[in-house]
């Protein structure tokens, strides 16, 4: 990775800025094109798999960890479909969670908001990425995600 950390940090930050005020149908397209890329994809995603399955093997990874870590093209047709699933649900941002008015007359609004940048860090579960970036992009969030070694292809 050329990129350091820092400078990963920087350019999802600025991501972050144009996330906040994507409205829904762009935020829908984009996990549309994500869930159709994975299908798009599968062969290539499995194969890669693979190659990562193979090399945590020959490391002697547990039976435990090369399962979570095995792709199928099941497991592949329902990482589209759970951001599919995310296209379907009332998007977060901008929800009124609470109103009041105080007796001043000052009226007080709590409304739902992007938090951001949400960094993950997580082990060899390829479907994590898919799962983290999804409800990252549907909350208008940007995500710096690291995986495990495991899966990186």
């Amino acid at each position: 990775m050329t990129d350091s950390v820092t400078t990963l940090a920087r350019r999802v930050r600025e991501a972050s800025r144009v996330l906040a005020l994507a409205d829904t149908a762009a935020k829908n397209g984009a996990l549309t094109a994500m869930a159709q890329a994975l299908r798009a994809h599968t062969e290539e995603i499995l194969a890669a798999n693979a190659q990562d399955l193979a090399a945590g093997a020959q490391a002697g990874m547990s039976p435990a960890l090369l399962d979570r870590l095995r792709l199928s093209d099941e497991r592949v047709r329902d990482m589209a479909d759970g951001i599919l699933t995310l296209c379907a649900l009332q998007d977060p941002v901008g929800v009124e969670l609470e109103a009041f008015e105080r007796p001043n007359g000052l009226h007080i609004r709590k409304v739902s908001v992007p938090l951001g940048v949400v960094g993950i860090i997580y082990e060899a579960r390829p479907n994590v990425t898919a799962d983290a970036a999804a409800i990252c992009l549907k909350s208008g969030n940007a995500a710096l995600l690291r995986g495990g070694k495991e899966a990186i292809r």
